[in-house]
C-alpha cells in the first residue's frame, strides 16, 4: 500500500473521530466545526473576525499556524498579542488584561478529551480566564493531536507529556521538564513553573459564546 494511500486512510479515521467529539462538544453548549486543514479553520476564523473590532490571541501556537495576523490589520483591527516581541512587562500586563473584554478571543486547548470536556494548565492563568468569561467570542482552534482518551485524566497526563514541558522549553523556563523533558511535579517549588492554573470546561459557560474548530491536521503542541 502507497503512503499516500495511508496517509488518506488516517485522515478518514481521523475525520470520523473529531465528528464523534464535535457531537459531544455540541451536548454540552459549545459550537464545534469540523475542518479538514488549516486553511479552512483560517477561512472559518476571519468570518468569525468580520464584525469584531478588537482580537485578542492567546499565545497559541496552534493560531500561530494560521498566519492571521497580517490580514487581521490589513482588515482593520486592533491586534491584542502580548507575545510580540520588544513589550515592557507593563505593556504585557496591559494588552492580557484587554484580551479578557476583546471581542474576539483566539486559542486553542492542551486537551480536548473524546467526550467533550476541554481541559488547560496555565502559568498566568490570562489564557485560560479569557477562555470562560470577558470576550464577545472565543475561538479555540484544536488540532486532533489534541484529542486524548481516558478522559480528564488523560487530558491531564498529555498535558504533562508533552504540552508542559515543551512549553517550558520553548519559554525558556528554568524548570526542571524544560531540561529532561518530563514533569517533575514541581508546583509549588520551583519558581518559573508554567502548571499553576488548571481549568476544566464541562459545559459551555452561561454568558460566552465559544466555538471550537476541529482541525484534521496536527496543530501546535
Amino acid at each position: 500500500m502507497e503512503q499516500s494511500t495511508v496517509d488518506e486512510m488516517l485522515a478518514w479515521s481521523s475525520s470520523v473521530r473529531l465528528a464523534s467529539v464535535a457531537e459531544k462538544l455540541r451536548a454540552r453548549g459549545f459550537e464545534a466545526e469540523v475542518c479538514a486543514t488549516r486553511e479552512e479553520a483560517r477561512t472559518r476564523v476571519m468570518a468569525f473576525a468580520e464584525s469584531a473590532k478588537s482580537v485578542g490571541f492567546g499565545g497559541s501556537l496552534s493560531v500561530a499556524c494560521l498566519n492571521l495576523t497580517r490580514e487581521l490589520r490589513e482588515a482593520g483591527k486592533e491586534i491584542l498579542n502580548h507575545g510580540f516581541p520588544n513589550l515592557t512587562p507593563e505593556e504585557r500586563m496591559e494588552i492580557m488584561r484587554r484580551q479578557l473584554t476583546c471581542d474576539l478571543f483566539l486559542a486553542s486547548s492542551n486537551a480536548v478529551t473524546e467526550d467533550g470536556v476541554l481541559v488547560n494548565i496555565d502559568g498566568n492563568g490570562n489564557r485560560v480566564a479569557a477562555m470562560f468569561f470577558g470576550p464577545r467570542q472565543v475561538v479555540l482552534v484544536v488540532g486532533r493531536n489534541k484529542l486524548v482518551t481516558g478522559g480528564v485524566h488523560g487530558a491531564l497526563a498529555r498535558i504533562a507529556a508533552v504540552a508542559g514541558p515543551v512549553n517550558a522549553h520553548r519559554l525558556g523556563r528554568k524548570t526542571p521538564c524544560a531540561a529532561t523533558g518530563r514533569c517533575a511535579e514541581c508546583s509549588g517549588v520551583c519558581p518559573e513553573s508554567i502548571c499553576r492554573v488548571t481549568t476544566i470546561i464541562k459545559q459551555r459557560p452561561s454568558v460566552t459564546p465559544i466555538t471550537v474548530l476541529l482541525v484534521n491536521e496536527d496543530l501546535g503542541l
